[in-house]
């Protein structure tokens, strides 16, 4: 099945749906946004990145969804994207920080090897310095600094998330998981020593499905 790429009506879409969550995008963002998007695209044809295939349907299901989490990254400074598959959040991230957070570093980190290719290719042809790829096992990944947030997208249950991922954070950082419904049984599901600090509700412009930033930080041991 082949697709519509049409830019100017997928940018009227992205920009009615940032300035719905009160967000302005610089006219270079949003046409690095859609340039990131056509990548996707056309990768995707070959290396199934995402089973989302229509243009119209992924700047609803993967930017304008990613974007809805920019209030939390504001004045964070060394973000980690688990499991980042084809590049979300962490690209969408990193592009909307070379205009609007010039310190924020984003690094990506999945163990299948096509989807660390695509995030290497889609780095060098969208320019952006302010990204570091990893192909690696997170719980085997070791860097020099640790990260003021790790963030992930559907990746793996919170319990999961956070003793596969906890030696990355800095001791003052955080977890933020994006989440559909409610995880309740996950969050009950947490290991000793760690917390919900917050439970944010989402709204997707343009989709009808729940969406919840889940705050996870180290707490008193019980």
């Amino acid at each position: 099945m082949t697709t519509t790429f049409n830019r100017t009506e997928l940018t009227r879409i992205l920009d009615e749906g940032a300035k719905s969550l009160n967000l302005r995008l610089e006219t270079a963002t949003s046409d690095r946004l859609i340039d990131y998007l056509a990548l996707l695209t056309k990768w995707n044809a070959v290396y199934n990145l995402t089973a989302v295939r229509e243009p119209l349907q992924m700047v609803t299901q993967h930017l304008l969804d990613t974007l809805t989490i920019l209030p939390a990254f504001f004045h964070v400074k060394q973000v980690l994207d688990v499991g980042a598959g084809g590049g979300l959040p962490g690209m969408v991230l990193a592009i909307w920080a070379q205009q609007e957070n010039p310190a924020m570093r984003i690094s990506m980190v999945d163990t299948v090897h096509k989807k660390t290719a695509f995030l290497t290719q889609a780095k060098a042809e969208l320019g952006l310095s302010n990204v570091t790829i990893y192909t690696s096992r997170v719980e085997e990944l070791n860097v020099a600094q640790p990260f003021d947030v790790i963030t992930s997208r559907a990746f793996a249950e919170l319990a999961d998330f956070v003793n596969w991922s906890g030696h990355l954070l800095a001791e003052q950082g955080c977890f933020i998981a994006m989440k559909g419904q409610l995880p309740v049984d996950e969050i009950a599901r947490l290991p000793t020593g760690w917390k919900v600090t917050e439970i944010r509700p989402l709204q997707v412009p343009g989709l009808q499905a729940e969406r919840h930033l889940i705050f996870v930080a180290r707490g008193d041991e019980v």
